[in-house]
């Protein structure tokens, strides 16, 4: 089983910047059995969506259209962290962000296994 813990969510106004911070906790074996983790997000009354993407091995990374050149999503292996940080954050950025991570690859919700409980975000404009 692996466990996943958001920090970093709060407020800010438009313009400004957040990073948040997702945790892994569980044996090794689990974690990185993982392919790797990723970033959605919700609204009320929105399906969760897609945010960014990175893998525990290699360089691969990915984002949504709404978040590129604004977003970096980076990892830290030893710390078993991933990391989303969110510049030129703009109202409709706001939402509760979800950290997931799959063990099959893939960035689709149906790609993960499992979920962290989420952190919100509000940005004011």
């Amino acid at each position: 089983q692996v466990q996943l813990a958001e920090s970093g969510g709060g407020s800010v106004q438009a313009g400004g910047s957040l990073r948040l911070s997702c945790a892994a906790s569980g044996t090794t074996f689990s974690v990185f059995s993982t392919n790797g983790m990723g970033w959605f997000r919700q609204t009320p009354g929105k399906e969760r969506e897609f945010v960014a993407h990175i893998t525990w091995i290699g360089v691969s990374t990915a984002y949504a259209d709404s978040v590129k050149g604004r977003f970096t999503i980076s990892r830290d292996n030893p710390k078993r962290t991933v990391y989303l940080q969110m510049n030129n954050l703009k109202p409709e950025d706001t939402a509760v962000y979800y950290c997931a991570a799959g063990r099959r690859g893939g960035v689709t919700i149906a790609d993960m296994d499992y979920w962290g409980k989420g952190t919100l975000v509000t940005v004011s404009s």
